[in-house]
């Protein structure tokens, strides 16, 4: 990322590596898209570094073999960082999904709009323009707090 990048888009990407934290994204909101599923979940206070955004890829071996996971995962990541930055909501988890016969060969311009309708649908269009909800909120994305799922 660039410095003039960096100025215009403050906040972090971290990935995430603990299977504990794919488990709690999996419990929470869920997007599918032509491209992959997008899972979400909002942060609870304390728990990681709040101004960060959080990412995190799978594709089982139901996508295909080691060469056509690798490539969706790449395709996945380079969408993330493409997006994420600009339309994800910091304190927030994301883990992208690929989906099989789909992740590895879709448009790449197309899985770029997946991801953007996603985050529209998970979020609702005017997220970025809404105050951040605290942790104490009913709405925190876990199961059977209200949260759409």
């Amino acid at each position: 990322m660039t410095k003039e990048e960096s100025a215009v888009f403050p906040c972090r990407l971290q990935i995430l590596t603990q299977r504990a934290d794919f488990l709690r994204a999996a419990q929470a909101r869920r997007q599918g898209t032509p491209g992959f599923m997008l899972q979400a979940r909002e942060r609870r206070a304390g728990e990681a570094e709040p101004e960060a955004i959080r990412v995190g890829f799978t594709c089982s071996k139901k996508v295909g073999n080691a060469v056509t996971r690798n490539r969706a995962k790449r395709r996945l990541r380079e969408i993330a960082r493409a997006i994420l930055p600009r339309r994800g909501l910091t304190g927030w988890d994301y883990v992208l999904v690929g989906r099989p016969g789909a992740t590895a060969t879709r448009c790449f311009d197309l899985l770029l709009a997946d991801l953007q309708r996603a985050l529209d649908l998970i979020h609702g269009p005017d997220a970025r323009n809404a105050p951040h909800r605290g942790a104490n909120s009913p709405d925190d994305g876990e199961p059977g707090s209200g949260a759409r799922e």
